[in-house]
């Protein structure tokens, strides 16, 4: 089961590779990671995301909160949040698919960033299902590169992950 762990730690040098070493040290893997840092300037949000049995997510927990820089941490998939990611995607383009690649990014309420003669870069954003769905949708021949930001989340309603 995919795990969205959400970590507030000291905004210092060091801290995003003590967690990924603490990762690679166990065998674990990290599907998605991001950091920066929260309206406090001295902490950072990193957001990551895994995947594992009950008891292995439960011993990551436990390992990252002996880590020194680990403020707080929280596994939203305990709770109820909202999820997002972020696609970038660049789709080559003729005279004849133009229409149909704008009308698709229309219905996944993407938007056109760019637009060259045969290319459009399309940006989007929404929960990690709604990404594949739109890339699935897509001709694989047409496209030319995608970057994706790996899930973030939070916590709904009035329960935060702040001191």
């Amino acid at each position: 089961m995919k795990h969205i762990i959400s970590i507030l730690m000291e905004n210092e040098s060091g801290a995003l590779s003590r967690v990924a070493g603490l990762f690679s040290a166990r065998g674990y893997n990290i599907e998605s990671l991001t950091v920066a840092p929260t309206e406090d300037p001295s902490l950072s949000r990193m957001t990551l995301v895994t995947s594992g049995s009950e008891e292995i997510i439960e011993q990551i927990t436990k390992q990252l909160n002996k880590l020194i820089d680990v403020v707080k941490l929280v596994d939203l998939a305990e709770s109820f949040h909202i999820e997002r990611e972020l696609m970038m995607v660049k789709i080559k383009t003729t005279i004849e698919n133009r229409d149909e690649i704008r009308s698709m990014a229309n219905i996944f309420r993407g938007k056109i960033i760019d637009v060259t003669p045969s290319t459009y870069i399309i940006e989007m954003t929404g929960p990690s299902e709604k990404l594949d769905a739109f890339i699935a949708a897509i001709d694989p021949d047409s496209i030319i590169e995608a970057v994706r930001s790996g899930a973030t989340g939070i916590s709904r309603g009035e329960k935060g992950l702040h001191l």
